[in-house]
């Protein structure tokens, strides 16, 4: 089932989500809903609270990232994964800019730094434990999809100056005034 995207200014993408429970009767349904409105939205991850569940979960699959012949095409094209109450282990290696954008968010993309490698402890869907190293947009699609059951959305990485240059932008977004082609929830008032 397509669930609608929770839309910037909902107070759910800003808290910290929480564990969940290994026996959770929902949680398979729920990763294949996630799935399903990823893809109808045309993203490459999508996190719990973006559906309106503040819970530490998220879906990615970056396979649709990048094109045949492109340098990290071998690493992303069978990238498709649920992370279950994962944990950031590590972030190293030198900051490096990337324009990102947000299904919560549409229609504004910015420049974000972030750590070229990651470690990361996570559960799977079959609650197989795994703890990876990843790099590159790997990495970058994994930090994204981690700041928001953190609570963290990626416009508060940019400068207070860039962030003052989209507020009315954003504010847009919260009261409804903009189009999107896939499914969205706006804050109430």
């Amino acid at each position: 089932m397509i669930l609608p995207i929770v839309a910037y200014g909902d107070p759910v993408l800003k808290k910290r989500g929480e564990d969940l429970e290994k026996n959770d009767p929902e949680l398979p349904k729920l990763i294949e809903d996630m799935y399903e409105t990823m893809y109808n939205a045309h993203g490459v991850g999508l996190a719990a609270p973006q559906v309106g569940k503040s819970l530490r979960l998220f879906v990615v699959d970056a396979s649709g990232f990048v094109e045949e012949g492109d340098e990290e095409y071998e690493t992303l094209k069978d990238f498709k994964k649920a992370f279950i109450n994962p944990e950031i282990l590590n972030e190293e290696g030198e900051e490096w800019a990337f324009s990102e954008g947000c299904l919560s968010i549409p229609d504004i993309h910015e420049d974000v730094y972030r750590h070229e490698t990651l470690r990361i402890r996570y559960f799977d869907e079959n609650w197989v434990e795994h703890e990876e190293e990843l790099s590159g947009l790997a990495a970058r699609v994994v930090q994204h999809e981690y700041d928001h059951i953190e609570g963290v959305l990626f416009v508060e990485h940019l400068s207070p100056l860039r962030r003052r240059m989209i507020k009315g932008k954003l504010q847009n977004i919260s009261k409804g005034k903009i189009k999107v082609d896939y499914r969205m929830k706006f804050p109430k008032k």
